[in-house]
């Protein structure tokens, strides 16, 4: 399997000495997995190396023969503003730091006893440059108006203009190992979001997919990071975590909404410092793969009430990317009703039928609350019900099924101040977690315990209902 250098820029160590080279470049791999390193022994051979290599910081000494290390640096900062440099010495010395930094260095270190800082911060400048770069790729990008792999993006159908500016950030930010935050209500198509970032980014390991609604704390660890041997009870051998499995590829955490705040803060270290340990294990150990994670929740809304945190989800707007809804994009509609016609026909074995050119025009008035899932279910459902045939008047009733079924389910908005003021009348006000019973009890008695429309009127995804019931069932077999 081919190895991916990272960074996507290269490293350059410039020291005199040959020992105290390879030293670094093996505690860079080995604790940082930074593989993309040059080494310069000799510091009149830098200036070349940065006009022909792709080098995007410098690790640079200060007393060489030649040039001098702060020579080096001041000509660096002149000549290649883009790169960053950070000076690692053997001198203790404040005046020397001082002017290191006067002069453009981004930090500074002494050789003997920072080793671990040098990792660290040679981590932070490395995301420093790759956010500098992506920022400047995603401008160049939006200015070019073409997209470069338009091939990754062949499984979402679509004439979008909104959906073609999206996977123009897409390519712009394909490279980043920052993490990605994929947002849009319940249909819109996020997975085949994710599964193009990861044809973009060209790696030859699978993409790794979870679905963290129901996971607990304890399972969500153990998933996630993995266990050593005798972590507890039944742990009988060692297991790899997905963060581990995913390797350099794409690591998919679906329904981030449902996440506890206990698991929040555990995923936070891993986004924020790339390292996680493993349950049971004193062994830190850093990650390789990139996460991209996906809600149809309103986090901003979650983050207001205290159910989510505001350092974990400002982490996550890094890169964001936001899936407008099928109503927002109609001029999708014929094509979509195209496509999935031509499905459902393959799957039925049957002819592809004409489609007459009236249900795309009846369809554009229909704002699909399920978005494109939910088209796609009204297309098979009418194929297989006239046998491969599309009626106009078919679908004319079942859009009036539907939107008076989603009338029903969203009652009369004036129910809104009754509910208001009977709470303000109550002798006392219900907990959360009594209101939160009330609030399930009634959505699954009026959808007549149908769990997904019961979802959709409580604003949750099927799977955080799900949850909360089994949490529920188990709280009362106590």
């Amino acid at each position: 399997m081919k190895r991916h250098l990272y960074p996507s820029f290269s490293v350059l160590i410039v020291d005199d000495e040959a020992q105290w080279l390879r030293s670094l470049s093996m505690v860079l791999s080995g604790e940082g997995g930074i593989t993309n390193v040059i080494q310069c022994q000799d510091s009149r051979q830098v200036k070349g190396i940065l006009e022909r290599e792709n080098v995007g910081l410098v690790l640079l000494d200060l007393t060489m023969p030649h040039i001098s290390g702060e020579e080096l640096l001041t000509e660096i900062a002149e000549l290649f503003p883009s790169v960053l440099t950070i000076v690692i010495t053997g001198m203790n010395q404040v005046d020397s730091a001082v002017r290191c930094m006067k002069a453009g260095a981004y930090d500074y270190y002494v050789k003997t006893s920072e080793k671990d800082r040098i990792v660290s911060g040679t981590l932070r400048a490395i995301r420093t440059i790759e956010l500098q770069r992506e920022s400047r790729d995603v401008r160049n990008k939006l200015l070019s108006g073409h997209l470069e792999t338009p091939e990754a993006f062949a499984d979402i159908i679509t004439v979008s203009k909104k959906m073609f500016s999206i996977f123009q950030y897409m390519e712009a930010i394909a490279a980043s190992r920052e993490p990605v935050l994929v947002t849009g209500e319940s249909g819109v198509g996020k997975e085949l979001i994710v599964k193009a970032l990861h044809k973009l980014s060209r790696h030859e390991t699978p993409m790794v997919t979870i679905n963290l609604a129901g996971l607990d704390d304890n399972m969500f660890a153990d998933t996630l990071f993995g266990h050593k041997r005798g972590a507890f009870t039944g742990a009988d051998e060692a297991r790899r975590g997905l963060v581990d499995q995913a390797s350099e590829a794409i690591l998919f955490l679906d329904e981030i909404g449902d996440l506890s705040p206990a698991s929040q803060v555990k995923l936070l270290r891993l986004l924020q410092e790339g390292e996680y340990y493993p349950v049971g294990s004193d062994q830190l150990k850093r990650a390789k793969a990139r996460l991209v994670l996906a809600t149809n929740q309103d986090l901003v809304e979650k983050q207001r009430l205290g159910q989510f945190r505001k350092d974990f989800f400002y982490r996550l707007q890094t890169h964001h990317i936001h899936v407008p809804p099928l109503r927002e994009r109609k001029e999708d509609i014929p094509l979509l009703l195209e496509h999935f016609v031509k499905e459902a026909a393959a799957e039925f074995g049957w002819q592809p039928p004409d489609i007459p050119g009236q249900i795309a025009v009846l369809l554009s008035r229909y704002d699909f609350p399920g978005n494109i899932r939910e088209f796609r279910s009204m297309v098979f459902d009418e194929m297989s019900r006239n046998k491969g045939r599309l009626s106009v008047d078919a679908f004319k009733n079942m859009m009036a099924d539907r939107q008076s079924g989603e009338a029903g389910l969203d009652g009369d908005r004036s129910d809104e101040d009754a509910i208001f003021r009977c709470f303000l009348s109550a002798r006392q006000l219900p907990t959360y977690a009594e209101a939160e019973e009330i609030l399930t009890d009634a959505a699954l008695q009026r959808a007549d315990g149908n769990q997904t429309l019961a979802a959709r009127m409580l604003g949750i995804s099927q799977p955080g209902l799900s949850k909360r019931l089994a949490s529920r069932k188990q709280d009362g077999q106590k």
